[in-house]
């Protein structure tokens, strides 16, 4: 993989970074990294180490449990906010990432992260990809 490949690469991660709730799908992510959406999606699980989808959907449950923690909008409602366009894969997924189903997140006490600064609680409450569900919350430092 040259260089250049990751540089497109990048600019097609920094638009699902930025533009997660807007319908993306890899013929659109492909044509901003100027690849066709086979290699673009061979590229990108090289290169990071996951589908462009399972990328984009982590990015979206990670906006969710923010939406969710405020605690000020409905499950379904969250679900639309983040370009999610199915309530039951948007609830699989989230389950699958984060370990809990979302109407149980949005119900627990959120209040101990309050007094953690926002850099730590990003990392921290960031869904564990590949599957690999927390069973219990950490401490957090």
């Amino acid at each position: 993989m040259t260089v250049e490949d990751l540089v497109r690469l990048r600019r097609a991660r920094d638009v699902m970074d930025r533009d997660y709730a807007e319908p993306l799908d890899v013929p659109a992510l492909a044509r901003v990294a100027f690849m066709s959406p086979g290699h673009f999606s061979r590229s990108f699980r090289a290169a990071f180490g996951e589908t462009p989808y399972s990328y984009l959907m982590t990015r979206r449950i990670e906006r969710a449990k923010a939406l969710l923690r405020r605690g000020d909008l409905s499950v379904t409602e969250v679900c639309f906010a983040v370009g999610c366009t199915s309530l039951g894969s948007f609830s699989s997924r989230f389950t699958e990432l984060v370990g809990e189903s979302p109407s149980s997140y949005r119900a627990r006490n959120h209040d101990s992260g309050a007094a953690i600064p926002a850099c730590y609680a990003k990392i921290y409450t960031r869904p564990v990809r590949n599957g690999e569900a927390r069973q219990t919350p950490g401490p957090v430092a």
